[in-house]
């Protein structure tokens, strides 16, 4: 999130592939992912799957 957010801030328009991204499941805590793609969505530009990202480039 961080890189991302840098790369907001430097004018970038950032998509995230959503499929091709990780995070950590912690068992108190929760779903790290779930939580990233929420934030992901208020940050990016778009947060897509792989299958669009390459439908979009075709």
């Amino acid at each position: 999130e961080a890189h991302l957010r840098d790369l907001i801030e430097q004018g970038f328009e950032v998509l995230v592939v959503k499929d091709a991204t990780a995070a950590p499941r912690h068992p108190e805590l929760g779903d790290g992912y779930k939580a990233a793609l929420i934030n992901f969505g208020f940050i990016a530009n778009a947060v897509l799957s792989t299958d669009d990202v390459v439908a979009a480039m075709q």
